[in-house]
């Protein structure tokens, strides 16, 4: 298996319509290691969003390849990249985007359901994944019963139904205030520290700056990297619950194996 979960070799996207030509990314190369926690910054029109839709499988490439977890994106078939998509990808948006007709339980059962997953066993993995994030307790309430952090929380419960390869994280924090949405950054990387590959666009630098690297991007192209941190293997800030007593980063928020909030 590749260290790599991304691999972006000299990809650009131009965006044609009658007589107009939008260059939105211009040989940008990029790599992200498995468990690891990369931020992406920049000005509006650098390209982030077209950067999200290559990587969650939403959009191919003009020139140059895309490589996720091991697959060529941008020689896949148009008919291939919902799979693509389903398997490897799981996505955190800024508002949120859970169905205000489903429970939180039913909400991060769906992508399961989509994927076939026996009920029994979608039902379980969806109840483990609500505690994960501190939410067992709202597992039966609807998104207008939750608060905005509680929203996200959910939501990123969800991403995490299909075991992706990599988490698109996309303005995760845009919607809440600064208190919630710096418990939302630790999460993740809470996540990222048990393994989980996290790429997470922002304007908020001091959001940015809780990830492994953070990456400065203009006019399609990576200018800057910066790193902040070590890969999760390496960390050796842990500290204890206490309620069971087990090691944990000092960034956890809920403890992941009995769920007391930190």
């Amino acid at each position: 298996m590749s260290e790599n979960v991304v691999e972006l070799r000299d990809v650009s996207k131009v965006y044609r319509g009658e007589g107009t030509e939008v260059i939105a990314l211009s040989g940008l190369n990029l790599q992200v290691e498995r468990g690891r926690f990369v931020s992406i910054m920049g000005p509006s029109g650098c390209g982030k969003t077209t950067l999200l839709n290559l990587l969650g499988a939403l959009d191919k490439p003009s020139t140059g390849e895309v490589i996720l977890d091991g697959v060529d994106i941008s020689k896949a078939r148009e008919g291939d990249l919902p799979k693509i998509r389903a398997e490897k990808v799981g996505f955190v948006f800024q508002s949120f985007n859970l169905l205000p007709t489903l429970t939180a339980l039913e909400n991060v059962e769906l992508p399961m359901e989509r994927g076939r997953v026996p009920k029994k066993e979608r039902r379980k993995r969806a109840l483990e994944l609500l505690k994960s994030v501190g939410l067992a307790k709202k597992a039966e309430s609807k998104p207008t019963k939750l608060s905005a952090g509680e929203q996200q929380r959910v939501a990123i419960a969800r991403a995490l139904a299909n075991n992706p390869a990599i988490i698109l994280a996309d303005e995760p924090t845009g919607n809440l205030d600064s208190k919630t949405g710096l418990k939302i950054v630790k999460l993740l990387r809470r996540l990222s520290i048990q393994g989980r590959t996290i790429l997470m666009v922002t304007h908020d630098r001091q959001m940015a700056s809780l990830g492994d690297t953070m990456h400065f991007l203009k006019d399609g192209k990576v200018l800057k990297k910066e790193k902040k941190g070590t890969l999760a293997a390496d960390r050796k800030d842990v500290s204890l619950c206490p309620q069971c007593n087990k090691e944990l980063s000092p960034d956890f928020i809920v403890c992941p194996y009995c769920g007391t909030g930190l």
